[in-house]
């Protein structure tokens, strides 16, 4: 079963010391919830399904660790990920179009917008905006309308 594991982990994180790391808390996460474990499932399946959703969960932290929010006034993105496009001249052109198009927006719809854009989940923009979660999701929703109408002819 360690071998199975192993070998997975392997794959998910390309890094023999990460791999015996992952291969360790998932281990440790099954034991603790070994009373969810039912009879009839496969354990090989069910201990993997423990150790994608580990793995998964510390890549999105290490993001979100990783990403700054901009809160600037222009919204000069400090932190774009390597496939924001902006590698060529017209992907910097367009987010450069993007961005100054939200710098017109109401703070209160670009500041969540601006944070969904970097990784932040919509529970998270709630409580560091001090906003209830169906304003969040609504003010991003009506800021991707709102660009999508300003960019009809980017289509």
């Amino acid at each position: 079963m360690q071998g199975n594991l192993y070998s997975f982990a392997l794959k998910l994180t390309s890094s023999e010391e990460e791999a015996h790391d992952l291969v360790q808390d998932t281990t440790l996460k099954a034991l603790d919830n070994a009373e969810k474990f039912e009879a009839e499932t496969n354990i090989g399946g069910w201990m993997m399904t423990i150790m994608r959703n580990i793995f998964i969960n510390n890549y999105r932290k290490r993001t979100r660790e990783n990403t700054l929010v901009d809160t600037t006034e222009d919204l000069y993105h400090l932190n774009l990920s390597q496939d924001s496009g902006m590698q060529t001249p017209d992907g910097a052109y367009a987010a450069n179009e993007i961005s100054a198009l939200t710098g017109t927006f109401p703070v209160e719809f670009r500041q969540p917008f601006s944070m969904h854009i970097a990784g932040y989940k919509y529970e998270e923009i709630s409580k560091k905006l001090d906003m209830p979660l169906g304003t969040v999701k609504s003010h991003i929703f009506q800021t991707r309308q709102r660009l999508r109408e300003m960019l009809q002819d980017y289509r």
